[in-house]
């Protein structure tokens, strides 16, 4: 048992190696095929506290794995069910959390609110900073009050109390307080996606600024080491880290402003 475990882990990772290095539909696939045991484990544990379906629970999971492969870099060193377990997580109670809402709002307010929410980022973007409500309100054509009685409307729909239990339209056994993530998971899922993020980047970079960065920043050598290993001089390594620091900063603001972060 304990050895089909390891040839499963090892298989694992090798098309995870595979797909980070040439994405393709064919081997994202097989990586959800492969771990379909970690959305059915955690689709199981919440059916047993929710009204939900359980293959409900289990196709908004494979939602969360899939987002897990795209993001998971294997060169970090981390183990995939770690960190895709807190992907396959969220989206669920996401799930749950919007078939739960104790406050009943009318229709139009929850589109509204969720095509003032996609303006809003494609504002970010276009803008550079985040947008004012008069801005969204008006790429939404609606009056300013109303837009700011949808956002009130819907942000203030869940309990206060972490104690309260959410029974909407599930007789839900989960309480608002175990519905908001972990910070401490919620942490380490976002100190591991920025530094994939970070990694991301410094493979971007010209050659020698690359190495310069790597055996500085990453392998903690010294300038004159460096120099010797990439065959030039201290100072050279000096104007190397300089571009390469500079690239990696304009990068991951480009990436920030994409993302709407």
């Amino acid at each position: 048992m304990a050895t089909s475990q390891s040839s499963v882990r090892f298989e694992g990772m090798e098309l995870l190696r595979l797909y980070h290095q040439n994405p393709s539909i064919k081997l994202r696939n097989q990586l959800v095929q492969l771990h379909t045991g970690l959305v059915r484990k955690m689709a199981h544990k919440f059916s047993h506290q929710c009204n939900e379906p359980y293959e409900d629970l289990e196709q908004i999971g494979y939602f969360g794995l899939i987002r897990a492969i795209e993001r998971f870099d294997p060169s970090q060193g981390y183990a995939f069910s770690s960190f895709a377990v807190p992907y396959i997580r969220g989206e669920m109670l996401h799930f749950l959390r919007d078939r739960s809402t104790l406050l009943k709002i009318p229709r139009r307010w929850q589109e509204l609110y969720n095509e003032g929410q996609k303006v809003r980022r494609e504002l970010v973007v276009t803008l550079g900073r985040p947008p004012k409500d008069s801005e969204i309100a008006s790429q939404l054509k609606v009056s300013l009050q109303e837009w700011q009685e949808t956002k009130l409307a819907v942000q203030n729909r869940m309990p206060l109390s972490l104690d309260a239990t959410v029974v909407q339209n599930v007789d839900c056994q989960i309480t608002l307080g175990e519905a908001i993530p972990c910070h401490r998971s919620v942490a380490v899922q976002q100190q591991q996606e920025e530094q994939q993020q970070l990694q991301g980047a410094i493979s971007m970079l010209e050659e020698k600024p690359r190495m310069a960065v790597e055996m500085v920043y990453l392998k903690e050598l010294s300038r004159k080491d460096t120099a010797k290993k990439i065959g030039t001089s201290p100072m050279t390594v000096t104007r190397y880290l300089q571009k390469g620091v500079q690239d990696l900063v304009s990068m991951l603001r480009t990436q920030a402003v994409a993302t709407g972060t």
